[in-house]
């Protein structure tokens, strides 16, 4: 049987809104992580088949296929393609999908996978959104026909989890309390230094927050009135990039590379678009049966936390040890640089396993319009 393998990741750190990535061009923030990404697997750039990258809101520094503009701008050979795709947020996780279908078919031996996210400069939604358009989908008849003027929005979406699995603020303020404590341990105790490519003098994830509490978080405002859900437990504005380096057994022996991991399996579903972020249930369920794997046979779990309770609803329905969940914090306190987060979290949990010596690692992310992506990964 062929086999996908992990041989090199990367990525920036993630900066803050108007941060110290903030006036990077989105190429250049890409590039960096693509020409480290290049040195540090010792393999001639020529001879990756294709850079397969995530970004949404293609606009600006952003258009005109940033996985392209990326590569050129790294100062890497003309001669190998790139792609930009969108998933929405699960983006940079689905390019890693794509880069091992690619070399699991044959058709491929070395492709790159990964994202980039300049927020700061392109802020979300800037590709629909105007006065009047409250959302990409009101102006289509068929929408309308099957899901009426509902909201679609991330924010009603974690309000209605919120709502059905029982979470009140205090329970979501908790849980991104934790956040950021196993952030700021992970930071201090140079757990993330390694995966880290220091780009315009940033070389620490400016996400975390030292000085939050639960009362700081108490005292803000819910995003609408009598709402469970505020900015403390949603995933803030960020800028970042990542990428990773996937193999064919072939492309392993013929560059002399080090395979670290292998991609066990693979799942991407669709859930309901209305409360949108649930899919990672699902798609858990579904990778863990494509996998031969249970839950407690997974040592380490990253569930991206775009808000609070899209993680507890995954606890819950998983019934998986939250101490093997998001061990050096989550998106709400390292950031969340949408087209870039999925190839982040996975190089996060590729060093943690490797750390930990431990074997499998479990990754699902929620994704606009409903849907989410997992992935099982095997440390070798």
């Amino acid at each position: 049987m062929a086999e996908a393998y992990i041989i090199e990741a990367a990525r920036t750190a993630v900066g803050r809104r108007n941060g110290g990535l903030a006036g990077l061009h989105p190429a250049d923030l890409g590039g960096a992580v693509l020409a480290a990404l290049v040195e540090r697997a010792g393999v001639d750039p020529a001879a990756v088949d294709d850079v397969i990258f995530g970004c949404l809101d293609p606009l600006g520094g952003q258009a005109a296929n940033v996985a392209r503009t990326s590569w050129l701008a790294a100062g890497l050979p003309e001669s190998v393609p790139g792609v930009t795709i969108d998933r929405q947020c699960g983006s940079s996780q689905q390019a890693v999908h794509f880069a091992a279908q690619a070399v699991l078919s044959g058709t491929q031996d070395l492709v790159v996978a990964g994202g980039v996210q300049n927020m700061s400069a392109v802020p979300m939604a800037s590709s629909w959104r105007t006065a009047d358009t409250p959302d990409p989908f009101s102006g289509s008849a068929g929408w309308r026909a099957r899901y009426g003027t509902t909201e679609i929005t991330q924010f009603h979406g974690a309000e209605l989890i919120a709502e059905k699995w029982g979470l009140d603020r205090g329970t979501l303020e908790q849980f991104a309390l934790e956040s950021h404590r196993l952030a700021v341990a992970a930071v201090d105790g140079g757990r993330l230094s390694e995966q880290i490519v220091p780009v315009a003098g940033v070389a620490l994830d400016e996400g975390p927050r030292r000085d939050t509490s639960l009362e700081k978080m108490a005292a803000l405002k819910p995003l609408r009135p009598g709402g469970r859900i505020t900015a403390a437990v949603a995933s803030p504005v960020s800028d970042g990039a990542a990428a990773m380096l996937v193999a064919s057994e072939e492309a392993v022996r013929r560059h002399g590379l080090r395979p670290r991991a292998r991609i066990r399996a693979m799942s991407v579903v669709g859930d309901d678009p209305v409360m949108m972020l649930t899919g990672p249930i699902p798609a858990t369920h579904r990778v863990l049966e494509r996998a031969g794997l249970g839950v407690d046979d997974i040592d380490l779990f990253e569930v991206n936390e775009a808000f609070a309770p899209v993680a507890l609803a995954w606890l819950a329905e998983l019934r998986a040890d939250p101490d093997k969940t998001n061990v050096n914090g989550g998106a709400i306190a390292l950031g969340h640089p949408l087209g870039a987060s999925g190839v982040r979290i996975m190089t996060d949990l590729l060093f943690e396993l490797e750390r930990r010596g431990a074997r499998y690692g479990l990754q699902t992310m929620c994704e606009g319009g409903g849907l989410a992506n997992a992935t099982v990964i095997e440390r070798l």
